[in-house]
């Protein structure tokens, strides 16, 4: 895809992930959508950044849980655009089990919903009243940023940072890559990137990294392959991969994560064996 013109829909900017990728985006030259909602102090630094680089944006504010803003954000952006050509499926809630504890305590009665309406209903909301517009660019493209704790769930490790409701919406997520694939071919492409360790989210820059032990964050970097995290930069890279050179490619999964899923277990030296010439 020639992503030079484009108009691209990117949730999430405000926090650091989503900030690379729109500004990556804008550099190629995309116009953004980018809605805003929480994170104040974080929306309004994003808007005065992105007027200061003097990047090509719209910044309305939308809460993407809510049916009707989303339909009333598709309308809007018929309206000003056209049409849409990119997704960026990057909205996500998940609390970290060593900041918010069980969801049994009081401050946490609220969080379950919040996991799974902000990191899997919106992002449904956000395909279903926006696949119309991207059809009509006749050559869409959807990324939908998901984590490795679909996968990994609350185990080992990774049971310091990913909470159950969080784990098991991302899990849906790759069910959503696929039915949405196969729902939008030939016109649009639906693929899938799935996030690790990455830093300020669920790496070091987030409230729980600062709260655990050095022994602690370390068993989380040593069950990582590559003994690091991510940077949102690596993340801003492997989209545009995803956007711009995988014209062949939807229904897919693309795991970024240095090797955590893979990690844990050491690779034992080979045996001499038994047999004898």
């Amino acid at each position: 895809m020639e992503l030079n013109g484009k108009t691209a829909l990117i949730p999430g900017a405000a926090r650091p992930v989503g900030r690379a990728i729109a500004r990556a985006l804008a550099f190629a030259g995309c116009r953004l959508i980018l809605p805003v909602f929480d994170w104040p102090d974080s929306n309004q630094d994003l808007i005065d950044t992105f007027r200061k680089d003097k990047i090509d944006f719209w910044a309305p504010e939308v809460d993407l849980r809510n049916k009707e803003q989303v339909e009333d954000l598709a309308s809007s952006t018929q309206e000003r655009f056209g049409k849409l050509h990119i997704l960026i499926n990057n909205i996500e809630r998940g609390g970290m089990p060593v900041v918010h504890g069980s969801y049994n305590r009081p401050y946490n009665q609220d969080q379950w919903q919040l996991e799974i309406d902000t990191t899997l209903k919106a992002k449904w909301l956000l395909f279903d009243n926006f696949s119309r517009l991207l059809a009509a660019s006749g050559d869409g493209a959807v990324v939908n940023i998901s984590s490795i704790a679909g996968v990994m769930g609350r185990s080992g490790p990774a049971g310091l940072v990913f909470n159950d409701a969080f784990a098991a919406a991302n899990r849906a997520i790759s069910s959503f890559t696929e039915t949405w694939a196969r729902a939008g071919a030939p016109e649009i492409r639906v693929n899938e990137l799935q996030l690790g360790l990455i830093q300020h989210r669920h790496g070091e820059g987030t409230r729980g990294w600062e709260v655990m032990t050095p022994e602690e964050r370390q068993s989380l970097l040593n069950h990582t392959l590559l003994g690091r995290s991510g940077s949102p930069e690596e993340a801003a890279a492997a989209v545009l991969f995803l956007l711009r050179d995988a014209d062949f490619m939807t229904g897919t999964i693309l795991k970024l994560d240095g090797g955590f899923t893979l990690g844990g277990d050491q690779i034992k030296p080979m045996p001499p064996g038994i047999l004898e010439a």
